[in-house]
């Protein structure tokens, strides 16, 4: 059944480990407005007790996300083949995405500014059909922007052949 994931004639590259540090911070910033809110609300509202409860259950949901965000960075990775970009993610629910450098219409490469603090980037390829559309998150910008020159130039050489 792994095989279907990983197939055994590629050299795979895992994304930045500073992907996990990356999202487990917005999970974090997220988590402590959620219980800034809930303890102003509920205890305005109803009890300072509420309030306290919501602030717990929100660590506890933090924790478990923190665990969760580990283990998908570590999922993260990419592998270039001759004619085709493989992709692949994901714990319980994994996917592999394959796009032949011939179907690209463009690759993007973003950086939001958390992103860009922590030195990394994401790049995106686009093809004529969303569903074979892939995105690789947390790399090192130097590695973005080889990765997007070198996609969009097997892309364009084999794209002449259609």
């Amino acid at each position: 059944m792994d095989d279907l994931f990983a197939p055994s004639d590629v050299s795979w590259t895992p994304v930045s480990p500073k992907l996990a540090t990356l999202r487990r911070l917005n999970a974090a910033i997220v988590a402590g407005l959620a219980a800034i809110v809930a303890l102003v609300a509920l205890g305005l509202t109803l009890s300072w007790l509420y309030g306290v409860l919501a602030v717990v259950v929100i660590a506890l949901l933090l924790g478990w996300a923190w665990v969760l965000i580990g283990r998908n960075q570590r999922s993260w990775k990419y592998a270039e083949r001759e004619d085709e970009l493989l992709v692949s993610h994901g714990v319980m629910f994994r996917e592999l995405v394959v796009v032949p450098y011939g179907r690209m219409q463009f690759v993007d490469v973003t950086a939001g500014p958390l992103e860009r603090a922590y030195g990394m980037a994401t790049v995106e390829l686009h093809t004529a059909t969303p569903a074979t559309d892939a995105k690789i998150p947390g790399l090192h910008p130097d590695e973005a922007g080889r990765l997007r020159d070198r996609l969009s130039a097997l892309g364009q050489a084999q794209a002449w052949g259609l």
